[in-house]
């Protein structure tokens, strides 16, 4: 393939976010080259945008000027690649003919983990899909690549078949088949890359049709007593078991609402059902497949309301609309059913202004809010692709919030802030050092009002950037240039050293943040999902200097930015809840005068009780939005939905479904300031409630503090419950 700096495709440059870059260089300078952290998708996280400062080295040379001849090419501009398998792009630059030697060649990949290319063009394949690796060219020789406008550009295609099937085994029949019932078949497929599939069609036979069928979905039918051979095809792999039918000996079966404390179930209540069937000497028929539903009539004042309650086939029933309903339980012949009235949840509150730190000239990232030594409260902000900046505020009269102290460092960015649990030391993050070294800086905080000063800066093998911190246990676990977290003992904080490190092994493996409560730290992975370990706490034998993996949870996107874990005040359950970041639509809103930006994403509820099976049981989600930090307190989650504003959600009780449709929102708040960084663009960071007030940061206006009231009369959004 063949690129000019005439091509049309050059106006859609954009300098990529977190993206995995190599550096084509010389021998000699391509081996010095870093290996940035890794992208789950094309422009990932919205703050990981900024600069880590790895990368290119400085060539040394000065470079000769490309004319608009100038051409960038590389070959294959397309391949196919097996999982496991390599190849080598071969890029060479022209100008007029003539090759060019010395201008750097910069490759990314738009799903390191899926597809990644070294410093010299390597392609190795991980996973299965369609993928883009980019070269260019930068204007810039000496600009960073992840950073760099490009002078030249092009795309290379790779597809990534799936590996064939290796292996196929029906799971999870039941001991006990019986006549006159359905139940699903269940497989599990892997292929020769050893990842369990769930893509692959299958196809089901049974030898005797007059015991049992299977139809077109997968669902066994039971016909008469006797025996047959189930069999199902993946690819060319055959699984078979052999499998026996009894006569059905249901002579009663009963449907039972399980005791539970509500007086009135509302919108959002899990009400738990369980059917049984009995034989003719009253005894309960063992493994009796039974199939839940629900049908009902939603009230009177909500129409076309779409789906009105679910059950889910435990037995777990939950409404979004208040109404009456009926639940039903089958088995084969045999049916039963309970009815049950609904009532809206009515937990809406309202959020009203309480004061602002304003913060107009550049954008804002997390927050912290503390009570002092001295008694007085304050709270830190960072600062995001600015000049290195946090500010101390105090906070005691929210009313009015008052920059106190202003501490400057060697960096562009800021991200993270966190104070220790005495409330006499921070922990600022670095990242776009001019020397690129990064690291953290630690801040004494004990006396705010008498000035911060800077005790130490710990950059020891962390110059690619510390995006997010954590403090606890007199240890900071710092998120390492999107690779890895390192733990740094700060008992002396003036000499602050590492005693451990915890890296994934898994293909373009990235980390995001890291939460640690009770000596557990949960780690955000991006693709890799969340990961539960032992720091000290979990009873594995981990400790900082020997941290030991507990248990993980993956879903489908890979958008896995946060995790905070939550022992359910009302239930007793523990859940973790994951929030996604993602921006499909592009990141805008850099600067003044862009479009403001538009993110997607939502809080994943996964219940895990045991560390072995986690479930994810519930989400909130709100349209047109995405999440970013959170935090949750009293079985109230407060999250900071970017454009969707402040968001504050009712967790009480158990946990399922759609909470957003449930009408657990108890109040959303949108920080509007016309003279903000972009104006009038709630842009909301981080959220953390304190002494009966919410305090949250804005990425374009600053810190904020507000609070939940109760109005006079309800307002209005037109939308019954």
């Amino acid at each position: 393939m063949t690129v000019k700096p005439n091509d049309r495709r050059l106006r859609l440059l954009a300098a990529p976010a977190l993206l995995a870059a190599a550096l084509l260089l010389t021998p000699a300078a391509a081996s010095r080259a870093q290996d940035p952290e890794p992208d789950e998708q094309e422009e990932a996280a919205l703050e990981e945008a900024e600069d880590t400062g790895e990368g290119a080295e400085e060539t040394g040379a000065e470079l000769p000027e490309l004319t608009s001849e100038a051409e960038l090419r590389v070959e294959p501009d397309e391949l196919t690649l097996e999982v496991g398998a390599t190849a080598r792009l071969q890029a060479k630059l022209f100008d007029r003919g003539e090759e060019v030697s010395g201008h750097p060649i910069v490759f990314f990949s738009r799903s390191r983990r899926n597809v990644s290319v070294d410093a010299t063009g390597k392609l190795e394949a991980h996973g299965p899909g369609e993928f883009t690796v980019v070269a260019l060219v930068p204007k810039d020789a000496e600009d960073r690549p992840r950073r760099a406008e490009a002078l030249l550009r092009t795309e290379i295609r790779v597809f990534v078949p799936d590996p064939p099937v290796a292996t196929i085994e029906i799971v999870d029949l039941p001991a006990n088949l019986y006549t006159a019932t359905t139940l699903p078949l269940a497989t599990r497929i892997v292929d020769t890359s050893g990842v369990v599939r769930q893509n692959v069609p299958v196809r089901y036979e049974s030898t005797d049709a007059r015991v049992a069928t299977v139809d077109a979905l997968g669902h066994l039918q039971l016909h008469a007593p006797g025996e047959t051979t189930l069999s199902a095809h993946a690819e060319d792999r055959t699984a078979a078991v052999e499998v026996s039918v009894s006569a059905n000996p249901v002579a009663r079966f009963e449907l039972e609402r399980l005791p539970d404390a509500f007086e009135t179930v509302r919108t959002g209540d899990v009400v738990r059902f369980a059917a049984r069937g009995y034989d003719a000497a009253g005894n309960p028929v063992p493994d009796l497949p039974v199939h839940f539903s629900v049908a009902g009539t939603q009230s009177p004042s909500i129409l076309a309301p779409g789906a009105k309650a679910e059950i889910e086939q435990d037995g777990a029933f939950f409404a979004e609309r208040s109404g009456v309903y009926t639940v039903v339980a089958t088995s084969g012949e045999n049916a039963a059913m309970h009815r049950l009235a609904v009532q809206p949840r009515n937990v809406a509150r309202e959020l009203t202004y309480v004061g602002q730190g304003k913060v107009r000239d550049r954008h804002t990232s997390d927050l912290w809010v503390w009570k002092g030594a001295d008694g007085n409260d304050y709270a830190i902000t960072g600062t995001w692709g600015a000049e290195g900046h946090a500010y101390i505020w105090d906070v005691s009269s929210p009313e009015n919030i008052t920059l106190i102290d202003t501490v400057r460092v060697d960096a562009r960015t800021v991200n993270d802030v966190k104070i220790s649990e005495d409330g006499r030391l921070a922990v600022i993050s670095r990242e776009g050092a001019s020397n690129r070294k990064n690291g953290l800086v630690i801040l004494d905080v004990s006396e705010p009002q008498l000035g911060v000063r800077i005790v130490s800066r710990y950059d020891d093998q962390l110059r690619g950037g510390v995006h997010n911190v954590f403090i606890h246990d007199g240890h900071v676990y710092a998120v390492n240039n999107g690779r890895r977290f390192d733990i740094i003992n700060i008992e002396d904080p003036k000499a602050p050293y590492r005693v451990g490190r915890f890296e994934l092994d898994t293909p373009g493996h990235a980390i995001h943040d890291v939460w640690v409560v009770d000596g557990v730290a949960f780690t955000s992975n991006w693709g890799d999902g969340v990961y539960a370990i032992d720091v000290g706490g979990g009873g594995a034998g981990g400790a900082p200097n020997n941290p030991v993996v507990l248990g993980s949870y993956q879903y489908p996107s890979g958008w896995n930015h946060a995790a905070f874990p939550y022992r359910s005040q009302s239930t007793g359950k523990f859940y973790v809840f994951a929030g996604d970041e993602a921006f499909p639509y592009g990141l805008t809103g850099r600067e003044p005068g862009e479009a403001p930006p538009r993110a997607a994403g939502w809080i994943h509820i996964v219940e895990w009780d045991d560390w072995s099976a986690p479930r994810e049981v519930a989400r909130y989600q709100v349209p047109e939005a995405g999440t970013h930090n959170f935090w949750i307190e009293d079985d109230l989650l407060y999250v900071a939905y970017y454009n969707g504003g402040l968001r504050v959600v009712d967790i009480s009780g158990e946990l399922r479904g759609d909470l957003y449709r449930q009408g657990r929102e108890v109040a959303m708040f949108m920080p509007y300031d016309g003279e903000g960084y972009i104006p009038n663009s709630p842009f909301t960071w981080g959220p953390q409630p304190f002494r009966d007030h919410i305090f949250f940061s804005d990425w374009n206006s600053g810190l904020w503090a507000v609070r939940l009231t109760d109005p006079e009369r309800p307002r209005d959004t037109g939308e019954p419950q």
